[in-house]
């Protein structure tokens, strides 16, 4: 399904949302990062998918691949660790802190009473778990029905305690908030509620990494070939309101059109586009794409996305394996990639609109686009991965070792 957003502004990015987000504190969080051990000290891939391109009929599709990343196996990794060093910013304001230190361990005999919490789909607290481990705080994570054992033994083995509860994402998100209140914790959610916006803020603020990253790739070929559709995963907004924000503040009233893609049956943003506030999903809000299996839009996000996104659209979890089928299998001219549900929801997304002429013309797509999808994980569980491919990860990356190997001949 397809829905058109008649709020999206074309002009230049508003001074109201630039206090939400903007470059200025986005770049000051890659900085922040940049020497923590769970970060990569080169940029992700920038693939160029040729044959993609041509089988799907647009100029050029260009993949971000945010499974190299981190160790962690997605973009969470850029999110939760800011928002846990801001927070300590904050509430140890007196101290002269270096924000990369804490991240070293620099001042772990400092926090070792200091408690974090929060519910999550697998990788926002796996990326929680790992800079709390690290900062020398202790973490608390609550896991809602639908993750999987693979997913809460992955965030385990950073030294988190788990919380299991029988209900589904958006009551581990009550849940988490209520123990917080009950043992003075600090919640760091990737989603905005009432009362609670500085931390969600500051995760989608280091989303703007992925932007800034892609902007430098791109380099001058942006000017004979820009950018003209960015196709995001849904999810609460964070990822694309992180992301748009920052493309939208570089290019001012030129920006490219944006699409944001979810789950059919979690589909909390195309029903705000459709309502015009934040709202609910109106599925069952069970997805293979585990991360985008949210069904509650985070309000400080849509006060982003309801400016910027042209479009919203639901696909299949049908369509998102088909995609990663497509993208594991790699071609002459295209790498074997690694990408996970969640991942693979963008190029789902395009492939979907490009089978349909008439939902392709409503969005502007055609023989002179260039459209950008990021991955936003590789095999984060790596049995589904498996199950849903075909083949294992490490299969697929030595085919793609292989095919780099016959670029050099």
């Amino acid at each position: 399904m397809l829905t058109a957003n008649s709020r999206a502004s074309k002009g230049p990015y508003p001074d109201e949302l630039k206090s939400i987000l903007n470059i200025r504190a986005a770049d000051e969080s890659g900085a922040w990062l940049a020497d923590w051990d769970q970060i990569s000290r080169s940029a992700t891939p920038l693939w160029d998918l040729p044959d993609a391109a041509a089988a799907l009929g647009v100029a050029r599709i260009s993949l971000k691949d945010e499974g190299f990343r981190s160790p962690l196996g997605s973009f969470k990794a850029l999110g939760a660790p800011i928002a846990l060093v801001r927070l300590i910013l904050r509430h140890w304001h007196t101290h002269s802190l270096n924000p990369a230190g804490l991240l070293r361990g620099q001042y772990a005999g400092m926090f070792s009473n200091l408690t974090v919490i929060s519910a999550t789909d697998g990788n926002h607290g796996k990326s929680l778990a790992a800079a709390a481990r690290d900062i020398g705080c202790r973490c608390v994570i609550v896991l809602h029905a639908n993750v999987s054992v693979e997913r809460e033994q992955a965030i385990a083995l950073y030294g988190a305690k788990i919380i299991r509860i029988a209900g589904s994402y958006d009551e581990s998100v009550e849940h988490a908030a209520a123990l917080a209140a009950q043992n003075g914790w600090h919640v760091v959610s990737d989603t905005s509620y009432e009362g609670y916006e500085a931390i969600p803020r500051d995760v989608m603020q280091g989303y703007g990494v992925i932007a800034a990253e892609t902007i430098r790739q791109l380099g001058s070929s942006t000017l004979s070939q820009p950018i003209t559709h960015v196709f995001l995963q849904g999810g609460v907004g964070g990822l694309a309101a992180g992301v748009a924000s920052y493309l939208w503040e570089h290019a001012e009233a030129r920006r490219p059109r944006f699409v944001v893609v979810e789950p059919q049956q979690a589909d909390c943003l195309y029903q705000s586009a459709i309502a015009g506030y934040a709202t609910k999903a109106t599925g069952s809000v069970d997805s293979v794409m585990a991360g985008l299996a949210c069904g509650e839009t985070s309000p400080l996000a849509w006060k982003i996305l309801e400016r910027c996104v042209d479009h919203f659209m639901t696909i299949s979890d049908d369509d998102a394996v088909a995609a990663m089928r497509s993208l594991a299998a790699g071609s002459d001219r295209d790498a074997p990639l690694v990408v996970g549900e969640s991942g693979a929801a963008g190029f789902a997304g395009l492939s979907v609109l490009m089978q349909n002429p008439s939902l392709a013309q409503q969005v502007g797509l055609g023989p002179d686009s260039h459209v950008l999808a990021i991955n936003t994980e590789g095999a984060t569980a790596p049995a589904v991965y498996r199950d849903l491919v075909g083949e294992s990860a490490e299969a697929v990356l030595a085919r793609q070792s292989e095919w780099q190997k016959s670029l050099e001949h």
